[in-house]
């Protein structure tokens, strides 16, 4: 408190105080909530719709996409081809456990992983995997991961009862989980959180395209520098993979949304946490013959595993994703994941277009 003025005593003063202050205490919120009616208030004359405040804008613009250093490990990432995209909005962060509640909440929509599989549909499956249930990561000990093929991945495990309300099987919930990205979903579940969001999900080349948040050529979605002055940048595997990780990064497993970096374009988590489903279906060799106006991927899934459902794109990488065997938190990474299957190490976050003049 300062000295009086002359011809104020102390206690005029302090009077003054409580009072300035507790004007502040009673109109600081009324300004809070005319801030934030303001920025909804120019969101709408943009002819945008409010949810976008929870969006950033990605300009148009032309960048190059994949690689043409790509090893034999990695031989889907080449050859690096030049793409154009127009404008458009991305989530800030994958979507949520918090959101995807919402959504449930709001029209009773039931995951594919929360329902029965008919044996009418799938006579040759075995009784066990026609249960509700995902694919769930179980650490393995004993194992070389190079030496394991398509198909025989013995760290994942099916589990019936597991789903995105119970993420590690009956038992699990999400009450302290709801800022965590939302997984143990497939293609059609992130389809129709996007549709009711009045969003879609982005195309693989958008994905990249904001991945890189404006950086040309790197490596990484922060740089060329895996850990920058010895700092891990994302959440990722640290230790042997599959059988123990260190948690260096702080996490032995999904992330809270944004406890990482944002990118340029001010993303969070587009590298590492969960992998992310794109709208594209996948194809290994898609880029030799990509075209260069807006990409939308290829008219048929790769199907490796003869399911008869095909693959759709996921990017990004997850916290599964070790230095040595997977290697695929970086920019150029991409992968496919067959439509029927869900995973506790892919989710997914959505785009929307760019208004047009006609819609402002």
């Amino acid at each position: 408190m300062t000295a009086p003025r002359e011809g104020q005593s102390a206690s005029q003063l302090a009077r003054r105080w409580i009072i300035t202050l507790a004007t502040i205490l009673i109109v600081a919120p009324f300004a809070a909530f005319a801030w934030k009616t303001h920025r909804d208030a120019e969101v709408s004359r943009a002819g945008l719709d409010p949810r976008l405040a929870l969006m950033v804008r990605i300009p148009a613009g032309e960048f190059s996409m994949g690689t043409d250093k790509a090893d034999e490990k990695h031989a889907e990432e080449a050859p690096g081809h030049s793409v154009h995209l127009k404008g458009f909005w991305m989530d800030v962060t994958e979507v949520t456990n918090a959101q995807f509640a919402a959504f449930t909440d709001a029209t009773g929509f039931v995951t594919d992983a929360e329902k029965d599989l008919s044996a009418r549909d799938f006579p040759n499956a075995p009784p066990e995997y026609l249960k509700g249930g995902s694919l769930l990561f179980k650490k393995v000990a004993g194992v070389n991961p190079f030496q394991c093929g398509v198909g025989n991945l013995p760290w994942w495990k099916f589990t019936a009862g597991a789903s995105w309300r119970h993420p590690e099987g009956l038992g699990s919930d999400i009450k302290e989980r709801m800022n965590h990205p939302v997984i143990c979903l497939t293609y059609k579940d992130a389809q129709a959180f996007a549709k009711w969001a009045g969003k879609r999900l982005p195309t693989e080349a958008e994905w990249e395209y904001a991945a890189r948040g404006g950086l040309k050529n790197k490596a990484y979605v922060w740089g060329d520098e895996e850990r920058p002055g010895g700092k891990v940048m994302c959440n990722h595997w640290q230790g042997k993979f599959p059988e123990r990780d260190t948690a260096e990064d702080g996490f032995a497993g999904i992330a809270p949304v944004k406890s990482f970096p944002a990118n340029g374009y001010g993303l969070y988590d587009m590298a590492g946490n969960v992998w992310e489903m794109c709208e594209d279906w996948y194809q290994p060799t898609y880029y030799r013959v990509s075209p260069k106006d807006a990409p939308s991927g290829p008219a048929i899934g790769h199907d490796p595993e003869g399911t008869g459902y095909g693959q759709h794109v996921i990017r990004g990488g997850s916290w599964l994703c070790d230095e040595g065997y997977c290697l695929r938190y970086r920019a150029t990474a991409r992968q496919g994941l067959d439509t029927l299957t869900s995973t506790n190490h892919a989710g997914f976050r959505c785009v929307r277009d760019e208004a047009t003049p006609a819609n402002k």
